[in-house]
Parts: C-alpha cells; sequence; structure tokens
C-alpha cells in the first residue's frame, strides 16, 4: 500500500518551492529574530522535500537522486500548489516602495501550514510506513510553523492600520489561490485509491476553523472565493515558478557533475 511516487513528489515540490520562496528573506527580514525564525521554517521545508524526494528517488531506481528529482526537472513536471510559487511581493500597499512584502509571505505560510499540519496528521497513520515516518516528524515542524505565523497574522490584523492594511490587501490577495487545495488531482486520487494518500476535501472544515477562529483575532475579514481555480498541482503553472526554478536550480545544471 504504498503511496504513488507523483504523490510523493506533489508533497516534496510543495515543501520546497516555499523553503525557496521563504530563502529570499534570508538577510532581509524586518528584525533579526525573525530573519532567524524564517531561515528556520525554509530548513524545516527543505529538509522535508529532501526526505520525500529521497523516498521518490529509491521507489524509482536507476539514476533517480533527491537531486535529479529537485534540480532537474522542469516547471511543467512540479505539482506544487499555485499559492506557493507566487513572489513575495504581493499586493504592496500604495506608497510602500520594497520588493518584498512580508504581510504576503506570512499570511501564505500561514495559510498552507494550517493545511499541512492537517495534511501529516492524517498521513502519519498511513500504511506506507516510510511515508508515515516523514508524516509523523513533519507535523511536529508544520505545527509550529503554524502557531508561528497565526501569531503574526494576528499581531499585523490588530495592529497599526499599515499593518491591518497589507495583512488585508496580502488574504484578499492569496486566499483565492487556496481553492486549489479541495479540487483532486490525479495523483491525489491515485493515492487515495491506493489506501496511502489523504482525501483533503474532507480537511476543510477542520482547515476552515484553524483559519477563521485566527482571522477573527486578527480583525481581519474572510475573503470570497469565486472563479478560476489554480492548477499548480497539475502541471499548470503561473509564470513565477520558472523563474524561481531557473534560480533554485542554475548551479546544479552549470555543474551537474560536481560533488561537495
Amino acid at each position: 500500500m504504498n503511496a504513488p511516487v507523483d504523490y510523493l513528489l506533489h508533497l516534496a515540490d510543495n515543501a520546497v518551492v516555499l523553503g525557496q520562496r521563504n530563502a529570499e528573506w534570508c538577510g532581509h527580514g524586518p528584525i533579526l529574530e525573525e530573519d532567524l525564525a524564517l531561515a528556520n521554517v525554509s530548513l524545516d521545508l527543505i529538509g522535508q522535500a529532501r526526505l520525500l524526494y529521497q523516498l521518490a528517488a529509491k521507489r524509482l531506481g536507476g539514476d533517480a537522486t533527491e537531486d535529479t528529482l529537485a534540480y532537474f526537472r522542469d516547471d511543467t513536471s512540479f505539482r506544487n500548489y499555485t499559492l506557493l510559487e507566487l513572489p513575495n511581493y504581493g499586493p504592496l500597499v500604495g506608497y510602500a516602495a520594497s520588493d518584498r512584502d512580508y504581510a504576503t509571505t506570512i499570511v501564505r505560510n500561514f495559510l498552507y501550514h494550517a493545511l499541512m499540519s492537517l495534511v501529516w496528521q492524517e498521513l502519519g497513520e498511513s500504511p506506507d510506513t516510510e511515508l508515515a515516518a516523514i508524516a509523523q516528524k513533519s507535523i511536529k515542524e508544520s505545527r509550529y510553523h503554524l502557531e508561528h505565523t497565526g501569531d503574526w497574522v494576528i499581531r499585523f490584523g490588530d495592529g497599526t492600520d499599515e499593518s491591518h492594511d497589507r495583512a488585508q490587501k496580502a488574504l484578499d490577495y492569496l486566499f483565492p489561490y487556496t481553492a486549489e487545495f479541495w479540487v483532486a488531482s490525479d495523483v491525489e486520487a491515485q493515492a487515495l485509491a491506493s489506501g496511502a494518500g489523504v482525501d483533503v476535501s474532507n480537511l476543510h472544515q477542520a482547515w476552515n476553523e484553524i483559519v477563521e477562529d485566527t482571522l477573527a483575532q486578527a480583525t481581519l475579514k474572510k475573503p470570497v472565493v469565486k472563479g478560476y481555480v489554480s492548477q499548480g498541482k497539475q502541471g499548470v503553472h503561473s509564470e513565477h515558478l520558472s523563474y524561481l526554478l531557473t534560480e533554485m536550480q542554475s548551479l546544479a545544471r552549470a555543474h551537474p557533475n560536481a560533488t561537495w
């Protein structure tokens, strides 16, 4: 009852792409403590991705390695949520001048970790024992990430007029992309049929409760989702992923046989 390899790649791609986005803040955090905290979140995510890529490579066999799966696949082969590949600058408020908006980063992480804290909990009981072991490690990290970002969402929303405005704009911008969480891809359907995956639609209510409780404390309004549903986990990405991967993969592709 092993999970399909493509399902492992979906989980790994989510982690590595968000880890890469978060790492863009290294050395640029609003305060030193937060700079270090977000760097640690990035390391946790990349650690999760490594474990999943290693398991996928083991099951693929041949020349597959964690590095070939992370650095030598093109954007159309990635199965991450579109939400995670979007740039950190987001919808900056009128007079802001920056290539990064911390509210966008925090809100994105909060929405994702609210989901993954539930997904990892379910996968911790998976009959795929190797995947379950990764999930049992990852759930502890994801719960911490959820607590960390939830606290910041509340601080932003219930803070100054500017911090509230930025948090609300980030939420309005990002929230529609969460609709992708609840529309099953072929890979997720295969994982569920194998008995090793999770029916994410069953987690929607619990996710809503987490999100709505935090937004209420933050005095932020939950946006209404309607219209186009993004399809990143089905390989249909925004233009931003190719730029992210170009930066992330450039060294490995320039020196494919290098050892460190």
